[in-house]
């Protein structure tokens, strides 16, 4: 059997060591440009020799001092992002050189209005919808005006060539993610829901690449052959859960804790929602000239901001089948309207497809923690 505890080990100290790193990048006049959504085209952002990191928050610890210029009752995950820019505690915020958003629900983007007067800050404007030639156009248009932009301010030339070495290097990177995700198809579960977000953390705050690439490779080999070996590391009886909804991150591992506790008797196979399924399960088409090829893979990321958004249903029933979902949990934040709303359409045509879906509502405190475990723990046992 192949030990995989140091590999695991290593990539926690990774995510752990990522603002010794981003200030290393930073000293080394890299250009470092902050994101806050999976829609960030990141292949023009590292054909221009820059590096992106992501400043999407999801911590209770800096929500305070932003209700002072945000309404309480406002996203977390957004009074959490602009509470770390405005108290300055977030390291990736302090070294990034821009701040690169789109205008994705209302609350994010005129968020981006304050943190303007923060950070130089960049916004790209999202059509609503994907339909329509018009949408496609006025995304495509946004991603030459960034490509301009960028080239202006870090004085580089972003050439077809570079973009199309950095689309294969995102492509090897999603494609390696994937893999690792897809674990989850095997009959008897080889990841628990805290070790799938551990590889994705480490997707976001490891910024060397090809080593990130390597090492997700050789833990997925290693876990693949240890299965096969007769390694199984988690209880077979186990109930497979797919999340679905709004962001994971560290706050919310109260819900994926709450799944995986004995009493609930699950595990989380899955995560369809930002920065998982969601965006790599679809790859940049790289016989296809770059722009355009960029602009569609990003304006097709099934998000709830999208008016209609069926092809997240789609997305959601096509892992349930693979991965083996014996339920679906849909994870919605509080005062995330898109999401909320969007919660009654899923349920309808997860149910009118056989496959048990429940929806939680929640923020960044760990005060619900006992009432998501019963809730869960009742869900589970009915499956």
């Amino acid at each position: 059997m192949h030990e995989i505890g140091p590999i695991f080990e290593m990539m926690r100290e990774e995510v752990v060591m990522g603002p010794v790193h981003i200030k290393e990048i930073s000293e080394k006049g890299i250009p470092i440009i902050g994101t806050y959504c999976t829609f960030t085209p990141w292949e023009l952002i590292n054909a221009a020799g820059g590096v992106s990191v992501s400043l999407c928050s999801t911590s209770e610890k800096p929500i305070g001092p932003p209700e002072k210029h945000l309404p309480r009752n406002l996203c977390p995950l957004i009074k959490s992002s602009y509470g770390y820019a405005l108290t300055d505690t977030c390291p990736y915020f302090h070294f990034c050189d821009m701040v690169l958003g789109e205008t994705t629900c209302d609350g994010k983007k005129k968020m981006y209005e304050y943190l303007g007067e923060i950070k130089d800050t960049y916004v790209m404007q999202l059509p609503q919808t994907v339909n329509g030639i018009n949408s496609m156009k006025l995304w495509k248009d946004e991603i030459l005006l960034l490509k301009e932009f960028l080239e202006s301010k870090f004085k580089v030339e972003i050439t077809d060539e570079k973009l199309a070495a950095s689309i294969k290097l995102r492509n090897k990177i999603h494609t390696a993610m994937m893999e690792f995700y897809s674990l989850a198809a095997l009959p008897s579960p080889v990841l628990t829901g805290k070790e799938i977000m551990l590889g994705s953390d480490y997707l976001k705050f490891s910024f060397d690449y090809e080593k990130t690439i390597k090492l997700i490779r050789a833990l997925t080999v290693k876990l693949k052959e240890n299965y096969a070996s007769g390694e199984r590391r988690i209880d077979p009886s186990a109930k497979r859960i797919l999340i679905t909804g709004c962001p994971m991150g560290k706050s919310l591992e109260k819900v994926v804790d709450a799944i995986e506790s004995k009493e609930a008797g699950g595990v989380v196979v899955g995560f369809e929602n930002c920065g998982n399924l969601k965006c790599s399960s679809c790859l940049v088409d790289e016989d296809s000239a770059p722009i355009g090829a960029i602009a569609e893979k990003y304006l097709n990321i099934p998000c709830s901001v999208m008016s209609p958004n069926t092809k997240r249903i789609d997305l959601i029933k096509k892992y349930a089948k693979e991965y083996r979902a014996d339920g679906v949990i849909d994870v919605i934040l509080q005062a995330c309207h898109t999401y909320a709303v969007e919660s009654h359409s899923v349920r309808e045509s997860l149910n009118g497809s056989g496959i048990p879906y429940m929806s939680i509502e929640t923020d960044y405190s760990q005060g619900d923690t006992g009432q998501l475990a019963t809730r869960f723990g009742a869900f589970i046992e009915m499956l």
